[in-house]
């Protein structure tokens, strides 16, 4: 009974002119336009300088401006209120004062100060712009200091030299990629398996099995197997596609990869069917599963730090499986951790899948 109830089911997926389509499209869609949409790397800031010194030593600081990758140069302004004028018309995101004198103060070894503004409605694009002028601002001026006319001794202090493991060319691709396979198998294992389910409840057809001697069990497997064979497929699609678009390759062992993969796909179906369970019609289980994922991606550590949020929400997370398969998703795929180092997030991952799917199995009304 078992085989022909799959058989049904993988029948209906290829049957389905939606569902063959989105296997080929939606791994596409992660790989090849998320990675480059999502960056968290803030570049194209548009800055305006407000030169009152007009000296070599300040232009050459402009010229510096203007050949940064993160900056769109935006020309000079003959006072700061023309210039804060552009932040308030939205023509600029900063604004860089340089003070009278500049030149002057720099060649004979003082260290001027220059007024950095910057438009912080976007707290994010504003902090980071104001840094990088900063940092821009800096270098200047210590490549001056060295070559001004009284710095005679050498300057005594530490050299600093950095080192970034595992993703030594700072590529935010590396760091997004294993976490964009999460939306992936919430989506096809977790979304698809419902609304298959509600759909069927609304067309009358599961009534059809609820009266046959079949079991729960056997119900229920035939429903979610074909998607986790799909998820799977199309999880291996979008690591080649990482491979052969970005050269980005799995650090640790695959099987670890796949192993985790497997328990979230199961936590998710178990999810969707706990939604479906508990929905009479597919719109209903459209918002009830939105409203739970959407939740779940902001907790999640996808977009922003785990620990950059309130205690209260780190708490929080910890009762979301995505935030657990992150972590071990980026331990392994980016670090080449190994078993041992994600044995935290395994052991939630287990826990969440042995109470979502005893929870969906139970919740399930069969009659007989």
């Amino acid at each position: 009974m078992f085989k022909f109830l799959l058989q049904k089911e993988i029948l209906q997926i290829f049957r389905n002119g939606f569902l063959p389509k989105l296997v080929v499209v939606f791994p596409i869609m992660i790989m090849c336009v998320m990675p480059w949409v999502m960056d968290m790397e803030v570049r194209n800031i548009k800055v305006v300088v407000v030169d009152n010194d007009r000296s070599t030593v300040s232009d050459r600081f402009i010229k510096r401006l203007q050949t940064s990758k993160y900056f769109i140069f935006k020309g000079l302004r003959d006072n700061n209120r023309e210039a804060i004028d552009d932040i308030e018309r939205s023509k600029a995101d900063v604004v860089v004062t340089i003070p009278q004198n500049y030149g002057r103060d720099m060649e004979s070894g003082k260290m001027p100060q220059m007024l950095i503004s910057a438009n912080a409605v976007d707290g994010t694009k504003g902090a980071m712009g104001a840094s990088y002028a900063s940092s821009i601002a800096a270098q200047h001026l210590q490549e001056c200091a060295q070559g001004s006319i009284d710095a005679q001794q050498p300057t005594q202090g530490m050299e600093i030299t950095t080192l970034f493991l595992y993703n030594k060319n700072l590529n935010y691709k590396v760091f997004m990629i294993p976490a964009l396979m999460s939306i992936l198998l919430m989506l096809l294992c977790g979304f698809l398996p419902a609304l298959n389910i509600v759909g069927e409840k609304e067309s009358g057809t599961i009534e059809q099995i609820n009266v046959t001697p079949v079991s729960k069990w056997a119900f229920i497997f035939a429903k979610l197997i074909p998607y986790w064979v799909v998820g799977l497929l199309v999880l291996t699609i979008c690591f080649i596609l990482a491979w052969a678009i970005y050269g980005i390759t799995p650090q640790g062992n695959i099987a670890l990869i796949y192993f985790i993969s497997i328990l979230l796909a199961l936590i998710f179906s178990g999810f969707g069917l706990i939604i479906s369970n508990y929905s009479d019609t597919m719109q209903q289980a459209i918002f009830v599963m939105w409203f739970f994922v959407v939740c779940m991606m902001l907790l999640s550590g996808l977009f922003t730090p785990v620990y950059s949020m309130p205690e209260w929400a780190q708490m929080l997370t910890q009762l979301n499986p995505i935030r657990h398969y992150i972590d071990a998703m980026r331990t392994v795929f980016v670090r080449g951790g190994t078993m041992e180092s994600i044995s935290t997030q395994i052991l939630a991952l287990c826990a969440f899948t042995a109470v979502m799917n005893v929870w969906a199995v139970v919740s399930y009304k069969k009659n007989s």
